[in-house]
C-alpha cells in the first residue's frame, strides 16, 4: 500500500474531532474533504500528533454535522477525551486522479516559475474561491494566482516539483 520504500509515509490532515455526540461514544467531525462525507472513505484514521490509528466503525451525516463511531470508544467520556484531535490519513490512501487533476496537498511547496524560468516563489496554500482555486505563492512578495490550467497554469510537474505559469510578475 505504501509505494514509498524505505521512506516514511506522508500524512495529510483531513479534519478534526470537534465534539462528543450522545452517550454511546460517537464523535462530531469537522471534515476538510470535498464533499465533507468523503472523510469516511479513508480508513484507518490517524488521530492527534501521535498519529494513533483509529478504526471507524460507522460514519454518517447527523443534521448539519458529521458523526463517527470509532473502535474502542464506547462512552461519552471516551469521546470527549478525543475532542480537538486532528484526523489524518496516509497520502497513499488517496485514489489516483486523472492526469490533469491534482490534490492540493501535492501542490503545496512546489516552486512556481514563468516559462522563461524566472522564479516567483513557492505555493504556500490554495484557496477555494467558488469560481476557481487560487494558489497563494510566496516569493519576493505574496501573489495570488488562479489555478486555471491552459490559461494561467501552463504545466504542473510533480516529479520536478515545479508549476509553470503565464503571469505578469509585477502583478
Amino acid at each position: 500500500m505504501s509505494g514509498e520504500t524505505g521512506q516514511e509515509r506522508k500524512v495529510v490532515q483531513m479534519g478534526h474531532i470537534s465534539g462528543a455526540q450522545g452517550l454511546k461514544g460517537w464523535v462530531r467531525i469537522h471534515s476538510l474533504t470535498e464533499p465533507r462525507e468523503s472523510i469516511f472513505e479513508y480508513k484507518p484514521w490517524l488521530l492527534g500528533e501521535s498519529l494513533d490509528e483509529a478504526g471507524v466503525q460507522q460514519g454518517k451525516k447527523h443534521g448539519k454535522h458529521l458523526i463517527a463511531l470509532l473502535e474502542n470508544v464506547n462512552s461519552r467520556d471516551q469521546a470527549e477525551s478525543l475532542v480537538g484531535r486532528s484526523i489524518a490519513v496516509y497520502r497513499d490512501q488517496f485514489p489516483e486522479l486523472p492526469e490533469t487533476e491534482y490534490y492540493w496537498t501535492d501542490l503545496v511547496g512546489l516552486a512556481v516559475q514563468l516559462a522563461d524560468g524566472s522564479e516567483l516563489g513557492t505555493i504556500e496554500r490554495l484557496l477555494a474561491t467558488g469560481a476557481n482555486d487560487v494558489m497563494v505563492v510566496h516569493g519576493d512578495r505574496e501573489r495570488l494566482i488562479p489555478f486555471v490550467q491552459g490559461q494561467y497554469v501552463i504545466s504542473v510537474n510533480l516529479d520536478d516539483r515545479v508549476v509553470v505559469v503565464d503571469w505578469d510578475p509585477d502583478f
